[in-house]
């Protein structure tokens, strides 16, 4: 049955502002669909905005925490009472399946919560009594933040920023991807109305607009979740007004098994499985590549493609029986069947896993069957490269040592995982260069958003999540009283 296409307009001051332009956001899975239109802003649109949070700016830094508390609990709310629309649209728009995009917004209304449940207490202040008098240190709302969120997780990757910057007192103008634009808007407008015109802004647009957002000297920090390209020039367009940044990259993460994991436990496969192919592979902290321990590979890629023919399901986002949607655009497809064809000239194995349960949407939609690589060598680029797709690598260690080194053998370094008896994998994850590191689970599996979120080398710079998470969104201002208002060692 067709479906309306929606249409989504920018939010600048509080008002709907409709754009000159738009574009249209098809269905990954029924490419002929229009699911909706986004409007394409101007710089001029952009710089609207951002003088609207700089405005709004004044007295939205001056409010109380319950009252920004407040306001954000009121907004969780109606996000809750439309959660079934947006996760329809969400999946309609993305391509995932739609209790993954469930899940994902489950995480936000988490989040959020989290953020309001603790919010006063960690940025309070700080008073300090001591010898030499009393020490206030206070967290000072930092001004307007700029916030770029990508198209694989639109509406968790831009709640992680919204929900701390607005509690901490700052303004923000969000410009979502325009490859998943419309459920996360929705979620923003749900937000902004909630809040004094100008506090929360949406603007949509190509680079125009990114630069505007980075370079606009009354921004004073940008939170941009991306690619690492990107956030090189990201970095260079913010040089010169040395703005606060929160920049959360691209990951090549490793997995490793180490010679002790139970190859029979079905769960523990089963997570292994959804970690590599969960919405379809196209996730930051997802494990991209497996190492495991040579003693047991023979065996353990048996009991995981096992494994996987149980629980891969490829097919429409809507049928309840899928575990694999679409992949989110062509393009995408493209680059992941490029590496796939790399390997396979240079000899390796590929594997194709799971059960097709439509062919005739198989072949009209933007879907891969997912597909296991064995034998590439470990300088491949299905190997070194960010895959963002339906396809993982499997490579032999011979111990503790090589495997580490594998591990660390890349210039990202967000999350990893290590599979084993706990003590031994603990020991394992604490030479491993990641931001996080997760034990016998990986990916959404083993999130969790009490916990600082980021990553290391060029996987990133900062932490979202958890306090540090808050705390990111805040200036430290320390007010200092002496008892002694003169120096000992000043003359008369």
């Amino acid at each position: 049955m067709a479906i309306e296409p929606i249409i989504i307009e920018a939010i600048i001051n509080g008002e709907k502002h409709k754009a000159e332009n738009q574009a249209p956001r098809e269905n990954p899975a029924h490419p002929d669909e229009i699911v909706g239109y986004a409007p394409l802003n101007t710089k001029e649109e952009t710089v609207q905005a951002i003088d609207a949070a700089d405005q709004a700016f004044t007295e939205w830094r001056d409010t109380s925490f319950d009252e920004r508390i407040n306001r954000m609990r009121r907004a969780i709310q109606k996000i809750k009472d439309k959660t079934p629309e947006i996760a329809e649209l969400l999946a309609r728009e993305h391509g995932k399946a739609l209790y993954d995009a469930k899940g994902e917004i489950a995480v936000s209304l988490m989040w959020m919560e989290f953020a309001c449940d603790n919010v006063a207490e960690v940025l309070k202040d700080e008073e300090h009594e001591h010898d030499g008098g009393k020490t206030i240190i206070a967290r000072d709302a930092i001004g307007v933040i700029s916030a770029i969120s990508p198209w694989n997780y639109p509406i968790s990757l831009s709640t992680i920023k919204i929900a701390p910057a607005l509690l901490a007192g700052n303004t923000m103008v969000l410009k979502p991807s325009p490859l998943a634009p419309l459920a996360v808007s929705k979620v923003t407008e749900l937000i902004a109305e909630e809040f004094p015109p100008g506090v929360l802004n949406l603007v949509h647009g190509e680079a125009e607009v990114g630069v505007e957002l980075t370079s606009n000297p009354k921004v004073a920090k940008i939170a941009f979740t991306g690619g690492t390209e990107t956030a090189k020039h990201i970095m260079k367009a913010a040089a010169d007004t040395i703005k606060h940044m929160t920049l959360e990259l691209g990951g090549n993460d490793a997995a490793i098994v180490l010679d002790d994991f139970d190859v029979n436990d079905e769960k523990a496969m089963r997570r292994l499985v959804v970690s590599n192919f969960l919405t379809a592979g196209q996730i930051c902290m997802i494990a991209k590549r497996v190492y495991v321990h040579e003693s047991i590979y023979d065996t353990f890629i048996k009991k995981y493609r096992e494994a996987a023919d149980k629980w891969i399901r490829v097919g429409d986002p809507f049928d309840e029986n899928v575990t694999v949607g679409a992949v989110n655009n062509k393009k995408q497809i493209e680059f992941v069947q490029s590496l796939i064809d790399d390997s396979k000239q240079k000899g390796a194995e590929v594997i194709k896993l799971g059960k097709i349960l439509d062919e005739d949407l198989f072949e009209q939609g933007y879907f891969m069957q997912p597909t296991l690589v064995l034998g590439a060598d470990y300088d491949d680029p299905i190997v070194e490269q960010e895959q963002f797709g339906p396809t993982v690598p499997i490579l032999p260690f011979k111990d503790d040592e090589h495997a580490i080194h594998l591990a660390n053998k890349s210039i990202f370094g967000l999350t990893s995982s290590v599979w084993g008896n706990q003590e031994h994998a603990v020991k394992v994850a604490k030479r491993i260069q990641a931001g996080t590191t997760m034990i016998n689970t990986a990916a959404v599996q083993g999130l969790d958003v009490r916990f600082p979120f980021g990553g290391v080398k060029q996987s990133g710079i900062g932490r979202e999540y958890g306090k540090e998470g808050l705390l990111a969104y805040a200036e430290t201002h320390v007010i200092n009283m002496p008892k002694s208002l003169d120096l000992p060692y000043i003359p008369e």
